[in-house]
């Protein structure tokens, strides 16, 4: 485990805990979903502790699977959800790190075949990235359907419109080697308010993996390029001083542990305690790098760490 914190190893810290690690790290890496709000309801306390880590000086970004909506829509519901004043530059989505990836990276010459929504076009079109337009008849085929030719890359997001179609001619492009494969994210489902869950990326992205014979790069969490991009845009990050908050082990902790984060779980998402002590207690080392190094019931635990603080500073 990164860090000298003596209770650090799945074990839940509060109070004076709390406090230590607010004053020992400068920056602080928050999941969405799960962390800071559920759908449209914030997290009781999460735009309170936001707020109050930047009112101490703190730098915070969020960094999220979610490749469905543009950045400047997570700024609106920010703002709608009462987080004061968080800006286009401290949000990094899969879809946006995506658009980076193909420019910055391998600077794309071609187009771009993309199975997703119209939030990760949208970041993609933003970048500078040409993406192949639909064009197809409702009744085309994969038998029939045109085929572009200087497709250089294929793109696999959420996509809740996915046809069998559209999983053809992916695989078609992909079958030249020279076409990349990427994938914004591997989430295999994400959970529902009624209890039902949802397919995520990760799912379509092994469909598309054994029609084609080939791996996918994942670009969003636990991939390291997702903090490859926060590390750019804020010079000299010290990964020691960061702490990656998050409610899933398989992305978040796991994100944390490759990037050398420290890594804190919350109670309020997917993965719960029993899940970590499993992790931690299993006989296979790779289960290891998805234990987090605290865990907290909700963020709201680090108001009273907060108001101590203010309370001494007046």
């Amino acid at each position: 485990m990164a860090g000298a914190f003596s209770f650090k190893g799945c074990q839940k810290i509060r109070g004076p805990q709390i406090r230590n690690l607010l004053e020992a790290k400068d920056f602080f890496l928050f999941d969405c979903d799960g962390v800071i709000w559920h759908g449209e309801n914030a997290i009781t306390g999460a735009a309170k502790v936001v707020n109050a880590l930047v009112r101490h000086g703190k730098n915070v970004v969020f960094v999220t699977n979610n490749s469905t909506r543009p950045r400047e829509n997570y700024v609106h519901k920010f703002s709608r959800l009462g987080f004061a004043d968080v800006m286009l530059e401290q949000i990094f989505s899969s879809s946006y790190c995506s658009a980076l990836y193909l420019r910055d990276v391998v600077k794309i010459c071609g187009q771009v075949f993309v199975i997703g929504c119209e939030g990760l076009r949208r970041e993609l079109q933003e970048a500078g990235i040409p993406c192949l337009e639909e064009t197809d008849d409702p009744d085309a085929t994969i038998y029939d359907c045109a085929l572009a030719a200087d497709v250089k890359a294929v793109l696999v997001g959420h996509d809740d419109k996915l046809t069998f179609l559209k999983l053809a001619k992916a695989s078609c492009y992909l079958k030249d080697p020279d076409c990349l494969f990427l994938a914004t994210d591997n989430d295999p489902w994400h959970p529902l308010s009624s209890g039902r869950i949802l397919p995520g990326c990760g799912s379509l992205m092994a469909a598309l993996e054994v029609a084609s014979g080939r791996k996918a790069t994942v670009i969003g969490k636990p991939s390291r390029f997702m903090f490859e991009c926060i590390s750019s845009q804020f010079k000299g990050l010290d990964p020691s001083q960061c702490l990656m908050v998050g409610d899933r082990l398989e992305t978040d902790m796991l994100f944390g542990f490759n990037c050398g984060l420290d890594t804190m779980l919350t109670l309020t998402g997917v993965s719960q305690m029993e899940d970590a002590q499993e992790y931690r207690n299993s006989d296979l080392s790779t289960n290891h790098s998805l234990v987090p190094d605290y865990v907290v019931d909700t963020i709201a635990d680090f108001l009273p760490a907060f108001e101590e603080l203010e309370e001494e500073s007046n």
